[in-house]
């Protein structure tokens, strides 16, 4: 049976190519190239990727003129309901009937990792602009694959290493119990250990979760002075909501940390519930003046900033389609060739390199959420603490990654 999907397109169509008199350069492989977004439009995660997602995609194709090569550029979405097999047929479909090309976004990486083996038997690429999981880079690394955004090695460096230097060395995991929730719990140990923190312990939660009390009060027995949430989307808010009904995490004695947290989060918990707390972004809209050019566009059509998985739809999209202008051809192997000797510098990204395992090693920020009487206006939620180099927070080339050539 066929899986049920929201699909819509964006873009020129076909129809309006060949009114406009021409068939699409020999180079581009059916005439056309297509975008694909596959994302959650309805469950946990769709507030900070769903059909902003696409927008942001749109954004970059308008920003080209809506052609490469002289062939039209199109986009289709579709919600993945979370789920590996329907990403995985979705894909199949994509690949095979709808001639698709490259997707991007997958806020679930299960089902990145799913789709991601798939395109590489299909030769078409994939772009994670919101899975996260570190497995995307090491042991099932793709040569037609670019994590585009971060990863939770990352992030929990990025945020781990704060905490350690102001002293907060017990920590307490609650864990969603999936992909992505082991692989942010594990990095983030891996950085407290290293910079000798300690952990007290673990909470696993079913995903998605509804009922965290016993978790955090769990947590908040043991004393940690840290308890870090290796989850994300509506389970985080959930938390960190029902944390502060019993007055978890509201002195200085323990602190929550978020170890993935959007702009979309804050903005529903409030920076009553949210001030004071760390986190590790990759964009954040107010940055600067080309973060807000972005931002106030993405804004005109949504009434919304964009989160950071919003963004780096916006900067993969926009990358894969100067990477085929330079590459001459849409041909898989020679795009990612080309994205891989480009520097990445735009509104979103700053200083990436794509390197041979599909890490986008790039600056990040780190993030304090405001007091409420900080805030200036809607959506002036952070004050960046300081720019975080690539080089000192993404880990290194794994060996478990055999695009990892070693000398």
């Amino acid at each position: 049976m066929r899986s049920r999907f929201i699909g819509y397109a964006l873009g020129l169509s076909l129809a309006a190519f060949a009114a406009a008199g021409g068939r699409a350069a020999e180079a581009v492989s059916d005439g056309v190239v297509k975008v694909g977004i596959l994302t959650d439009m309805s469950g946990i995660y769709a507030d900070f990727t769903g059909r902003g997602s696409a927008v942001a995609a749109q954004i970059a194709i308008d920003e080209v003129g809506g052609k490469v090569l002289g062939a039209p550029v199109e986009l289709v979405a579709a919600d993945h309901q979370n789920k590996p097999d329907i990403a995985a047929n979705l894909a199949r479909e994509w690949f095979d009937q709808g001639k698709v090309d490259m997707i991007a976004d997958f806020p679930t990486s299960s089902t990145a990792l799913a789709v991601m083996e798939i395109a590489r038997q299909k030769n078409r690429v994939t772009m994670l602009s919101a899975g996260v999981a570190m497995a995307a880079i090491t042991d099932k690394c793709s040569p037609l694959s670019a994590q585009w955004m971060v990863n939770t090695a990352a992030l929990a460096a990025g945020t781990a290493k704060a905490l350690l230097r102001a002293g907060r060395t017990s920590w307490y995991f609650v864990t969603a119990d999936y992909t992505f929730g082991h692989s942010l719990e594990r990095d983030a140990a891996a950085v407290v250990e290293a910079g000798g923190g300690k952990v007290l312990g673990t909470s696993r939660h079913p995903f998605p979760g509804g009922d965290f009390p016993s978790y955090m009060l769990k947590a908040q027995a043991t004393g940690a002075q840290v308890i870090a949430l290796a989850n994300a989307g509506a389970d985080t808010i959930n938390a960190i909501k029902q944390a502060a009904e019993y007055g978890i995490g509201r002195g200085d004695k323990q602190v929550i940390a978020p170890l993935l947290t959007y702009i979309t989060d804050v903005r529903s918990l409030g920076l009553a519930k949210a001030e004071g707390m760390y986190l590790t972004e990759a964009f954040y809209w107010d940055f600067d003046a080309r973060s807000r050019a972005f931002a106030e566009t993405y804004f005109a059509r949504t009434k919304r900033m964009p989160s950071a998985s919003q963004a780096a739809v916006y900067s993969a999209v926009l990358s894969y389609l100067r990477a085929i202008e330079a590459a001459g051809t849409d041909e898989a192997g020679a795009v990612m060739a080309k994205l891989r000797t480009m520097t990445i510098d735009d509104a979103v990204i700053r200083n990436g390199r794509l390197r041979a395992d599909g890490a986008l090693v790039h600056d990040l920020l780190l993030l304090q959420v405001k007091k409420p009487s900080e805030s200036k206006r809607d959506w002036d939620f952070y004050t960046v603490k300081a720019v975080l180099k690539g080089e000192d927070v993404y880990p290194k080339p794994s060996d478990a990654c055999p695009l990892n050539a070693r000398g």
